[in-house]
Parts: C-alpha cells; sequence; structure tokens
C-alpha cells in the first residue's frame, strides 16, 4: 500500500551527488601530497605544500566524502525502514548548505594555516561552532524521523546511524571545547593542557574512527548489502549483539595511540586491552555482512556494486584484526610513527569506508533519478578493479616501508650506538613512496570514473520522489 506522501529524497540526492564530487577532491589532494613525500621539490608554494594540504585531504576524505555518504545513506535509510518521509525538511536541507559551508571554510582556512593542531580536529572555534549547529541539526531529524515511524521496530541499521549522530556529538563538542583568541586571523586554545590534552584528543580521535567511520558506515552495510544481494540479513541477533559490543567497547580503545608517552601506564594498558576485545564485536559484524550472500554467492559474478559491498567487509575484517595487533604495546613498539600505522588507515579508509560509500551511492543513483541502473555497468565493474589493484599497491607499500623504517630505527652496533641516522630510512622509504603514488592514482581513477558513470545516469534520468510505502498493519 502506498500514502499520498513522499519520501524526501531531494536532500538525499544532494548528498549523493557532493559525495562523489568530494570524494574526488579528496582523493585528488590525496594523490599531491602523495607526489610531494615522493619528490619534495613540489612543495613550491607554503599554502600548498604537505603541512598545509596532508590535514586538508583528511578533512576531505572523512567529512567531506565520507560525510555526504552517511548523511545520503542514512536520511535514505530511515525514511524507508520507518515508513515516514523526513522530519523537519527545511532543517534537513539546513544540514545539506550547512554542511558543504563548513567543507568550503576548510577549504580555505587550513591551506592558509589556521588549525587548532589536533588531528581530525584542525578547524578553529567559529567552524566548530557552525559544525556543532550542522550536528545537532542532523539529530532532531534523524530522531525525529525515528519517533514519527509508522513501525514499533527499529530497524538494526538505524541503531547503528543513532548511535554514530549520538557519539560524534559528544566527542566534537567535548574535544573543542576551546578559549577564543581572535576570529581573524581564527586563533583559540585548547581548555585543556599536557596530557590530560593528548588523553580527550584521542579519546576524540579514535573514536572518530569507532563511530563516524565504523558504526556509521556498519549503518550502511546492514541496510545496502541485503538491499544488493535481495537476501536478509544472515543473523539479525547477531547484529543486535554487534551493535551494543561495539559501542560499549569502542569507548575505551583510544589510550592505544599514546603507548609510551607521559599518560599512565595503567591507562595505556586499559586501551590495549579493549582493542583486543574489539577484535570479537567487529568480526562478528563482518562475518554477518559476507555471510549475507548464503545462498546468493553466484550474483558476485555478474554484480560489481555487490563486489564493492563485500570486499569493504573483507577489508574492514582486515582493518579490525589488525588495528587491535598494533595496539599492543611490543608490535606498537615497532609500529608507531612508522608508514605501517599510514598502511592501516588507508586500508580502512579506501577499502572499508571507500567501497561500502561507493557501493551504496552505485545504488543509490539510479533510483534517485527515476533509472533502473547506472549508465554503464561496465564501468563500474573497470572501477572496482582499478580502485582494487591502486588500495593493494597502496597498502603494500605502506606495510613494507613501516616494518622497514621500524626495523632500522632500532637496529644498533654492537657498541650500543644507533646503526642508521633517521634520514637513511627516509631514502631507503623512497620506492615505496613512488609505488603509494601509483596507487594512489588508480584510486583516483576509479573515482573520476564513477563521476563520469554518475554524471551520464543523473544526465538521462529526471529526479524522483517516491510515495510513502504504508506497512501491512496500517495499510487501512
Amino acid at each position: 500500500m502506498q500514502s499520498e506522501a513522499a519520501y524526501n529524497y531531494q536532500v538525499v540526492r544532494q548528498f549523493s551527488v557532493m559525495t562523489v564530487v568530494w570524494g574526488i577532491v579528496g582523493m585528488l589532494v590525496g594523490v599531491i601530497i602523495a607526489a610531494q613525500l615522493a619528490w619534495p621539490e613540489l612543495n613550491v608554494v607554503e599554502w600548498l605544500s604537505y603541512g598545509r594540504l596532508r590535514p586538508l585531504h583528511t578533512n576531505a576524505v572523512i567529512f567531506a566524502f565520507g560525510g555526504c555518504a552517511l548523511f545520503a545513506t542514512s536520511y535514505y535509510c530511515v525514511q524507508r525502514t520507518s515508513h515516514a518521509p523526513l522530519f523537519a525538511p527545511k532543517l534537513a536541507a539546513f544540514t545539506f548548505w550547512g554542511w558543504q559551508l563548513v567543507i568550503v571554510l576548510a577549504a580555505l582556512t587550513l591551506p592558509l594555516g589556521f588549525t587548532s593542531g589536533k588531528e581530525y580536529a584542525e578547524l578553529e572555534w567559529p567552524i566548530d561552532l557552525l559544525i556543532a549547529a550542522v550536528w545537532v541539526s542532523y539529530a532532531v531529524v534523524f530522531f525525529g524521523t525515528i519517533m514519527k515511524r509508522k513501525v514499533s521496530h527499529i530497524y538494526v541499521a538505524n541503531w547503528f546511524f543513532g548511535g554514530y549522530i549520538l557519539t560524534v556529538a559528544l566527542l566534537h563538542i567535548v574535544n573543542s571545547a576551546e578559549i577564543p583568541v581572535t576570529l581573524w586571523p581564527m586563533k583559540s586554545y585548547s581548555a585543556y593542557a599536557g596530557v590530560q590534552d593528548a588523553m580527550v584528543q584521542w579519546w576524540y580521535g579514535h573514536n572518530a574512527v569507532g563511530f563516524f567511520l565504523t558504526a556509521g558506515f556498519l549503518g550502511i552495510m546492514y541496510y545496502f548489502v541485503p538491499k544488493q544481494a535481495e537476501r536478509p540479513i544472515y543473523s539479525y541477533r547477531l547484529s543486535v549483539v554487534h551493535f551494543w559490543a561495539l559501542i560499549f567497547t569502542y569507548m575505551w580503545a583510544g589510550p592505544h595511540h599514546l603507548h609510551y608517552t607521559a599518560l599512565p601506564d595503567w591507562t595505556q594498558s586499559l586501551g590495549m586491552v579493549f582493542s583486543l576485545i574489539l577484535l570479537a564485536p567487529s568480526w562478528g559484524g563482518m562475518i554477518n555482512g559476507i555471510m549475507t550472500l548464503s545462498g546468493a554467492w553466484h550474483k558476485l559474478r555478474t554484480d560489481p556494486i555487490l563486489k564493492f559491498m563485500i570486499t569493504s567487509l573483507s577489508f574492514y575484517g582486515m582493518s579490525t584484526f589488525e588495528g587491535p595487533m598494533m595496539s599492543i604495546k611490543t608490535v606498537n613498539a615497532l609500529s608507531h610513527y612508522t608508514d605501517w600505522t599510514i598502511g592501516h588507515v588507508h586500508s580502512g579508509a579506501l577499502g572499508w569506508v571507500g567501497f561500502i560509500s561507493i557501493g551504496a551511492i552505485y545504488y543509490l543513483i539510479p533510483r534517485l533519478f527515476g533509472k533502473t541502473q547506472m549508465h554503464s555497468v561496465k564501468l563500474i565493474e573497470a572501477h572496482f578493479w582499478i580502485a582494487t589493484i591502486g588500495i593493494v599497491l597502496y597498502i603494500a607499500s605502506m606495510w613494507i616501508a613501516g616494518v622497514m623504517q621500524g626495523m632500522m630505527w632500532r637496529e644498533t652496533n654492537v657498541d650500543g650506538t644507533l646503526a642508521n641516522s633517521f634520514i637513511q630510512s627516509v631514502k631507503a622509504t623512497y620506492p615505496f613512496y613512488a609505488v603509494r603514488l601509483l596507487g594512489g592514482v588508480l584510486y583516483l581513477s576509479g573515482m573520476l570514473l564513477m563521476g563520469y558513470n554518475v554524471a551520464r545516469t543523473i544526465a538521462g534520468g529526471k529526479p524522483v520522489n517516491a510515495p510513502v510505502l504504508l506497512p501491512a498493519a496500517h495499510a487501512a
């Protein structure tokens, strides 16, 4: 049965298109800074130097590309599973334009050197206030839609979306507590100092990974993988256990970023223990997603969108095994400050976050623009293989470089002096930086193919808003 109301696809369309746009921009900046590391002479002007562009790259990929993907998919999912259009559509429109303004301000201020100096939280205080306003509005729209749902059940994907929205609000507001100094140039000082500042920052930093880059995208997985596979989720009970175990455990893992620092040793150990515990719920979610294909494995032969989604789960499993292993103090003694960490981050960012987002957007675009499928399925297939090869080159080169760096830094002569200078480790790393650049170029090439495919699909269609489907119990 259908009601006269229609789902609000306008804001979903806007965020979906901007996911692709910001994905291309973010990956392009990543390729530029990878080239600057391989050839330092490319650092030609201060505001386009590696130190200025690196935080722009991380913010563009995480909050612009990843953020737009989360807004688009959560707004789509919560409407479809609640059998209700979005609550407060004007507020939803504000979240789109406000978020784009945040991204543009980041693109202007970070190259100019306006930064709080906090990882993943570099933006200065006026932009932090705008982020808080947009995020609170996002929560009102999302939970307002949940409140007006036409079914009593709340589908598990919405638990993950809701958990990530609430937690990111808490993380951002607490970590961004700062004392404004000037409006222009933007300058502020953190409300915390010393080791407390470091502890709050990595409570935020790791949970940005745990909730923004994990819980939110697990919401995407729990809705879009069953949809694309046309199979029910493998175990709904496991999905609920996965949710509660993950959100409880992740909160305590942040101190593993601060091994061998001034942070109290017991706090470091606590972070390590909870990081190891995280392996169980993480792999529970991965297995649940992959096993959803039970009875439908043959679809992987012909469905490149499903290839993106299932491969993303493989990268999720790999990253959530590697992370706990790297949190072990003896392993961390080798890996910390090396490019191994860079490889780990990008296996999660490019493989898990990137691929599940790309798969979801390929699913959404035709439905949002009145088409039965994307303009070219062959281009999706090409995108998948080009991007996969790019990721493998990227992370393999960084793994090798990182272990080599760690070994060179701890190698000693018979008299106990260091066998290698730092610059020798940098020189030895050069070939791997070139391979990393090649991997990044391939991944960017895939995003450009996606941009072309999406543009052609939109050009051949027209925006549509599907009528609200009423559940059987409310058909009357």
